[in-house]
């Protein structure tokens, strides 16, 4: 399965002035201007008010961003146990959301898999 990530990899590497097509320069004006950051899992509790299982994730992005929360329909393979003090990948410039009671300051990042579940993105060293 492609992810925007590596549609946007392809697509820089193969950049040539004549080989951009008007498309792919909107896009990737477009792509320049989402804010992504690595933030740590502060805290995680249940979303009682949600119609799908959902879990209210509190991310630490450093001083400049500061601490966001999010509700994520990631309830399969997360719960506070294995996701506090992971680091997470998020966009951070996305309009607030109102999710089901909750306040929801960034999109935290992820992937589905063939089951249709949520796999978080992370980085794979840790990051200050």
């Amino acid at each position: 399965m492609w992810n925007l990530a590596s549609k946007c990899a392809i697509i820089l590497c193969a950049w040539t002035p004549e080989s951009v097509l008007p498309e792919a320069t909107s896009f990737i004006g477009i792509f320049n201007k989402v804010d992504i950051r690595v933030g740590t899992v502060i805290s995680v509790k249940k979303n009682e008010k949600a119609r799908k299982p959902s879990l209210v994730v509190e991310v630490d992005f450093g001083k400049e961003i500061g601490i966001k929360q999010s509700s994520a329909q990631i309830t399969h393979y997360y719960n506070e146990d294995n996701l506090k003090g992971k680091q997470v990948i998020g966009v951070c410039n996305f309009p607030e959301k109102n999710i089901a009671g909750v306040v929801s300051q960034v999109l935290i990042l992820g992937s589905i898999d063939k089951e249709g579940k949520v796999i978080l993105v992370h980085p794979s060293q840790q990051s200050d």
